[in-house]
């Protein structure tokens, strides 16, 4: 059975790219469109879609505000299309704060000029979010607490002699996820304390919006939150999110424990990747670290968090019934490589139990 989406834009222009995309997709029908919310309101009450496509700067009512509007009314997966810029991307994060399943990059003014990958990247967001569990959308907190598509593995960015490391790091968490990965990172980190060991984050996401990710999570937590810079050292209270459109591997050199931060393929069709990030964990880590697998699609982080499991590291997956899509967290537990899985609730609790400072 086909996935019904109805595409919400103001531009004629982007509508007709887009359903040309997903007309293309198979099984995707593209059952109607608007120029802006308060048309497709009307429209959909007698065909309501599966996923919705939405802009965010729109008349007479914006993205966000139709997205509340929607999440409170009827709960529906929504995937936005935004523009790749400072400001997009601060509008894209506070519409994945609200309940959006996923962001991608608004195409290109036809087809044969938007690239392949972005298609991709739009097809596979509304296949994802044709099978999101709404139910376990939630905001995000807002007040502090008091390219290329072949799939590399993680090997393609690692040394070659990738044996376990002499040097060891202290104990640290890991922590990747992908989609809805921000509600569930910002949740996770806004019930740890300010001495939280070290916390290194991948969540799959575009150049240009983990900046303003690691800046939000800033704002709901007690821990001081960035993106991570090329030798940034691991410290207390410090959570390092890989930039997106770069890999994040642990180091550890006569300085001690950082981030590399170095271009690459995408690993798992993904930068950052979080096999990159875990099998770097698992071998200048060892049995220091807690690996961390959260709400996500496909199977990026299930060999990585493996590689850890078997050097000594405790494991832990996020159960289905919390998670917004069962795909990363499932593959890791099939593998064999998760030691407990669950809720996202009771996930601070253990990574407070690991090894304190």
């Amino acid at each position: 059975m086909s996935i019904r989406v109805f595409i919400i834009d103001d531009s004629a222009v982007v509508r007709k790219v887009l359903t040309d995309i997903l007309t293309a997709a198979a099984g995707i029908e593209v059952i109607g469109s608007a120029q802006d919310p308060i048309f497709a309101l009307a429209h959909m009450e007698k065909n309501w879609p599966d996923v919705i496509t939405l802009d965010i700067e729109m008349p007479r009512m914006d993205g966000i505000t139709f997205l509340k509007k929607i999440m409170v009314e009827r709960p529906t997966p929504i995937v936005m299309c935004s523009t790749l810029t400072e400001k997009g991307s601060k509008a894209s994060l506070d519409a994945l704060r609200f309940g959006a399943i996923d962001v991608v990059a608004k195409p290109k003014s036809d087809v044969k000029t938007s690239l392949p990958e972005s298609s991709r990247d739009l097809v596979n967001a509304i296949k994802v979010a044709a099978k999101a569990n709404m139910a376990v959308l939630k905001p995000m907190p807002i007040a502090r607490i008091s390219p290329n598509r072949n799939k590399f593995t993680a090997d393609a960015m690692l040394d070659k002699g990738h044996k376990l490391g002499l040097k060891k790091a202290g104990p640290l968490i890991a922590i990747g996820a992908s989609t809805g990965g921000t509600q569930a990172i910002a949740a996770v980190l806004a019930a740890l304390p300010s001495n939280t060991l070290p916390i290194l984050i991948v969540q799959h996401m575009p150049a240009h919006f983990t900046q303003a990710f690691a800046k939000r999570l800033n704002e709901v937590s007690r821990l001081e939150v960035k993106e991570a810079q090329d030798n940034d050292a691991l410290l207390p209270g410090l959570v390092l999110v890989a930039p997106g459109g770069k890999h994040m591997m642990l180091q550890v050199t006569q300085f001690g424990a950082s981030v590399k931060i170095k271009d690459g393929p995408p690993v798992n069709r993904h930068k950052p990747s979080v096999d990159v990030l875990f099998r770097s964990v698992a071998k200048y880590a060892g049995a220091n670290a807690l690996g961390i697998i959260l709400t996500g699609m496909g199977d990026d982080g299930a060999v990585g968090i493996k590689e850890m499991h078997e050097v000594g590291a405790k494991t832990i997956a996020q159960n289905e019934e919390t998670c917004v899509v069962y795909g990363m967290p499932a593959v890791a537990v099939k593998l064999g490589g998760v030691d407990h899985v669950l809720a996202l609730s009771k996930i601070p609790q253990m990574i407070v139990q690991h090894r304190r400072v």
